[in-house]
């Protein structure tokens, strides 16, 4: 396979700016139900937009829907997946096991690649997500080079994405419990 690059576009025009410069794909997500809820400001409309702008381009759309929801927030996270749904993605960015047993269960042919939020450290982990029919793990920033070596050898099959570029939080990526509590997120 392929490397692909992907890059953020939390905006319609942050998408039109990657799609020009050569990005393979690009990940967006509506604010409510992304980790990256200040950066990502798409309606449904925009997505739908933005989706179409992108394909036209031959550029893949991730949608992330990669926050661990509590009890309150399963029926709006699902609402919001069904949201997504209608626009078409090439795929979604999720975290939360349990959002991905429902939406897997609503959504059989769904592609779901495992955010880098839910932590997958070892190949054992990604192999019990490849169980789950996750198709894509995005690895920590902390998994060294060797071990991602040795994850793609133990589970071949699954395709994995790390990154090259980027902002670490104060803590194993994910679980940026500080920002959390400053920024008063559920």
């Amino acid at each position: 396979m392929q490397p692909e690059l992907i890059m953020p576009a939390g905006t319609l025009e942050k998408l039109q700016f990657a799609c020009a410069y050569g990005a393979n794909a690009v990940y967006a997500g509506m604010p409510k139900f992304s980790l990256r809820a200040r950066t990502n400001t798409f309606t449904e409309a925009q997505l739908a937009e933005g989706i179409d702008y992108a394909h036209t381009r031959g550029v893949r759309v991730y949608i992330t829907l990669n926050i661990f929801a509590r009890n309150t927030r399963i029926q709006p996270s699902l609402e919001a997946l069904r949201v997504i749904m209608r626009v078409k993605p090439d795929a979604v960015i999720m975290s939360d096991p349990g959002l991905i047993m429902l939406a897997r269960q609503e959504f059989p042919d769904l592609a779901v690649h495992l955010s880098t939020q839910a932590n997958t450290m070892n190949w054992a982990a990604v192999q019990f997500w490849k169980e789950q029919g996750i198709k894509r793990v995005i690895l920590p920033r902390e998994v060294s080079i060797p071990e991602i070596k040795e994850i793609h050898e133990r589970v071949p099959e699954i395709e994995l994405e790390v990154f090259v570029h980027g902002a670490m939080c104060i803590s194993y990526s994910g679980r940026c419990l500080l920002s959390s509590y400053l920024t008063h997120r559920e």
